[in-house]
């Protein structure tokens, strides 16, 4: 899913490269994969570090069954010819890089990485006031989603059977598969003085769900990771320090959490809080 921020295309194009990265997940080997923007790592079951991407500015990543891995690259082309340019690769579980979109001008479109088990592709369509989801089937037919209009789509997840969450601006909702959209929590924000350089769009970032519906929200304008339970109860599960802002998040199947985090000055790390409650940077 891509992330404007306004309408205008100079200030959806500084948008675009000003707001940090979300993706992070995990192979079925156990094997965490996060993008710096500037190249994708990877974090080994041992806690080795290595780039295994390079030289990509991708905001999002989409780790399939077979353990492929999958992102994107972003550029601009520079003030005089002011335009954009995109294409989408695979990472194969066997070290292949490949592109599968080659090289297109403009924004990536009809194409997500937010998808269920089946292969369906969920995205956000801003194109109206009523803003909806759009499910790309894998046959390539169009789905619109949801009861009721939505007003400002910003990062969102779906689970394996195609339940999907997502935050609109401030507050974090649901829709199940037979398109009832229903508020969980609202106002999940939580502005801090010192993340005043953080607007509105940026408040809440990447979000993950468990087995049991709990969402994990990567709150950036508040350093922390809340979590919510499927009633709308919300605990703050961990804080970041200074400079450290949560951006994305991971629940692995052995109950560990992994944040992504960024600084002020754009370096990135990722920290792991295990079930027992050890706290480990990488």
């Amino acid at each position: 899913m891509k992330v404007f921020c306004t309408t205008g295309f100079l200030l959806i194009a500084i948008c675009v490269f000003a707001h940090p990265g979300v993706g992070i997940v995990m192979d079925s080997k156990g094997n965490v994969f996060y993008t710096d923007l500037k190249q994708v790592w990877k974090i080994d079951t041992k806690g080795k570090k290595s780039v295994v991407v390079h030289n990509v500015h991708t905001h999002e990543l989409y780790m399939d069954e077979r353990d492929n891995l999958y992102g994107e690259h972003l550029w601009y082309n520079g003030e005089k010819l002011d335009t954009w340019g995109h294409y989408v690769w695979k990472y194969s579980a066997d070290g292949k890089f490949e592109k599968i979109i080659p090289d297109r001008e403009g924004f990536l479109t009809n194409y997500s990485f937010v998808r269920d088990k089946q292969g369906n592709m969920y995205v956000a369509n801003r194109e109206n006031k009523c803003q909806k989801v759009t499910r790309i089937n894998t046959d390539g037919s169009l789905t619109t989603l949801g009861d009721e209009c939505l007003e400002n789509i910003r990062w969102m997840t779906v689970t394996g059977d195609g339940i999907v969450y997502l935050i609109d601006l401030y507050d974090l909702k649901r829709i199940d598969k037979q398109g009832q959209v229903t508020l969980i929590v609202s106002q999940l924000q939580d502005p801090g003085w010192l993340q005043f350089f953080i607007n509105d769009t940026h408040a809440i970032m990447g979000i993950h769900t468990d087995k049991q519906e709990n969402v994990y929200a990567a709150v950036q304008n508040g350093r922390k990771v809340k979590k919510i339970s499927p009633d709308g109860k919300v605990t703050v599960f961990a804080k970041t320090t200074i400079p450290w802002t949560p951006t994305g998040v991971l629940r692995a199947p052995n109950g560990d959490v992994w944040i992504l985090e960024t600084s002020s000055v754009n370096a990135v790390r990722v920290e792991r809080i295990t079930a027992d409650g050890k706290r480990i940077i990488y």
